[in-house]
């Protein structure tokens, strides 16, 4: 092989490197924004619980809050309020026209299928979510069923004013990367006597 040839191939390896790493950065960075965001997410929490349920920021910058807490499926999760686009990146969040967790009605809290709701994969009927308040009360809640909706036809009505109920929603279905009009909804009722 020429001196050109074998420089040639070095470039065209070289570059090969740099693209394999530039996708596998890209392919971490949104699993890590997740992770880091949470512990963020979890401080500013905290701040909110010892101030008697006054938002705070959990960075300067940021355009959402921490409204409460959801343990469930073995994982801590700080909701966030106002569930647009930037703040699923973040962590859940929960949807402004529904009920406010903990509050009379169905509370809609919604995040991504492969970060924060991958839990909602293994989430079985019987299963008990813990969800922390801004005032610190913890409610329990039972999952009920689930099912596979189109986005535009839920049939979850927030206006329903009965007892505090939660909705999961995340993209369905699990382990695939494009978008799609369909939406798995876990249905919570709450604990009685709890």
């Amino acid at each position: 092989m020429s001196q050109a040839g074998r420089l040639s191939a070095a470039l065209a390896g070289g570059l090969a490197l740099l693209a394999g790493a530039v996708l596998a950065v890209s392919g971490l960075w949104i699993p890590a924004k997740a992770h880091l965001s949470q512990i963020l997410l979890d401080r500013a929490f905290e701040q909110t619980l010892a101030s008697g349920g006054e938002a705070h920021r959990p960075w300067p910058w940021a355009d959402t809050w921490p409204v409460a807490r959801l343990d469930a499926g073995g994982e801590r999760l700080t909701v966030l309020a106002e569930g647009g686009g930037e703040a699923l990146a973040f962590g859940p969040a929960h949807l402004s026209r529904t009920a406010l967790p903990g509050e009379r009605g169905v509370s809609v809290i919604a995040a991504h299928r492969d970060t924060h709701f991958a839990l909602l994969r293994d989430l079985e009927p019987g299963e008990t979510v813990t969800l922390t308040l801004k005032n610190g009360e913890e409610q329990r809640f039972v999952m009920t069923g689930s099912e596979v909706v189109r986005h535009d036809r839920s049939g979850i009505d927030p206006g329903d004013g009965g007892p505090a109920r939660l909705a999961l929603v995340t993209c369905w279905p699990f382990g695939v990367a494009t978008p799609g009009p369909l939406r798995y909804v876990a249905w919570l009722e709450p604990v009685q006597g709890a």
